[in-house]
């Protein structure tokens, strides 16, 4: 197949939709399909093209202006292209993949990543509407997607080409216990209730050290916060980390205090890297983790909570293990392969059924223009 994957960008700065696309369209390439990617650039354009993947420079943008520009580079694109599947994981991409071009014989998909967004629900012009777990199917079902089209592919990094064995994280010298977070500085993400947790656990463990790894437009005021509650000292703003596996590894443990997460690709991470992990039970963190079973699940915004499972699992080690051990089993489900098979047969599917579409139009456009002797 001839593929288009479209996006905003390609930097490398964290951003789980563009990693995933980035994964998603290495291991179609390395399948042996065409495969283009057209963004504004960015850092992973040199790992697109060592893995046989084309970049087209394609800026998108939500302001009207630009439009004109954008759809003469879309249409530029796809007369050089000619794809079979047009793939938006972004809504700017999906309305001019949608709407760009009078006739199209590609069909249409886009992944529903971040449904708690309003422009969510323009990704339902798709063919096939992809959600990143069941409560995100649950919610676009909700807002006007009919079943037919609507799929579910989780996510999954195990495998991921932009880490090697040749290309090992950075040594990461924890203080102990460690408790990690790899999340966006945004207050969505819950690291006000990560360190109102932190400051209750301090003075029962006074060597604790919390890593928040990551970076972000909120994180001035999670570090006027941290010094409001005290912890400063303990606490380590690390900023941007590209591959924070070793972090992973060191911590005993890992937390996700998200109010809204569709599909975090960060827990399955934790999970290969041995974690045992605390979460919040929000949109699909509780699929991520089996349903509980791989992960404490605690509410959002429950600094309380937070802090009770943390401690749970610094005092009780058996606990501890079984988790860690639950953690590690299933993990071929997250798989980049996996997630690129399961993507494949979408796009076969769909492609399918636009042909047996169009062929049953042509038909009856046939009988209505025949004549009767």
């Amino acid at each position: 197949m001839k593929i288009v994957h479209l996006a905003n960008h390609a930097q490398n700065v964290g951003n789980g939709i563009v990693n995933m696309m980035v994964d998603l369209a290495c291991m179609q390439a390395r399948a042996g399909h065409e495969v283009t990617v057209a963004t504004s650039g960015g850092g992973f354009e040199a790992l697109l093209e060592r893995h046989g993947v084309r970049h087209v420079h394609l800026p998108q943008s939500r302001e009207p202006w630009r439009l004109p520009a954008m759809l003469a580079g879309f249409n530029r694109m796809l007369r050089q292209c000619d794809p079979d599947v047009v793939h938006a994981h972004m809504m700017t991409g999906a309305l001019i993949a949608r709407f760009g071009v009078l006739r199209r014989r590609y069909v249409l998909i886009t992944t529903v990543h971040n449904e708690f967004q309003k422009s969510a629900s323009l990704m339902r012009f798709g063919d096939r509407v992809v959600a990143v777990s069941r409560a995100v199917a649950a919610s676009m079902a909700a807002r006007g997607v009919p079943a037919e089209r609507l799929s579910v592919v989780r996510n999954g990094t195990i495998g991921t080409p932009r880490f090697t064995p040749a290309e090992p994280a950075a040594a990461a010298r924890l203080d102990h216990p460690a408790i990690v977070t790899v999340a966006g500085m945004y207050e969505r993400k819950g690291i006000q209730d990560l360190l109102r947790a932190f400051a209750q656990l301090y003075e029962r463990f006074p060597t604790a050290a919390l890593y928040l790894v990551g970076d972000g437009p909120d994180r001035q005021m999670m570090e006027a916060l941290a010094q409001e509650l005290g912890v400063t000292a303990r606490t380590h703003f690390t900023g941007f980390v590209a591959n924070p596996r070793a972090h992973l590894a060191e911590a005993d443990v890992f937390v996700l205090a998200s109010h809204k997460e569709p599909g975090g690709l960060v827990l399955c991470e934790a999970r290969e890297a041995g974690c045992a992990i605390v979460a919040t039970g929000v949109d699909g963190n509780p699929e991520m983790l089996d349903d509980g079973n791989a992960g404490l699940l605690v509410p959002p915004a429950s600094p309380d909570a937070l802090a009770r499972a943390i401690e749970r699992l610094l005092t009780d080690a058996p606990a501890r293990a079984e988790l860690v051990a639950q953690a590690r089993r299933g993990l071929e489900t997250f798989h980049v392969k996996h997630v690129c098979d399961a993507y494949l047969s979408l796009y076969e599917q769909t492609i399918e059924q636009s042909q047996s579409v169009h062929g049953a139009r042509k038909a009856v456009h046939g009988v209505h223009n025949s004549t009767t002797p």
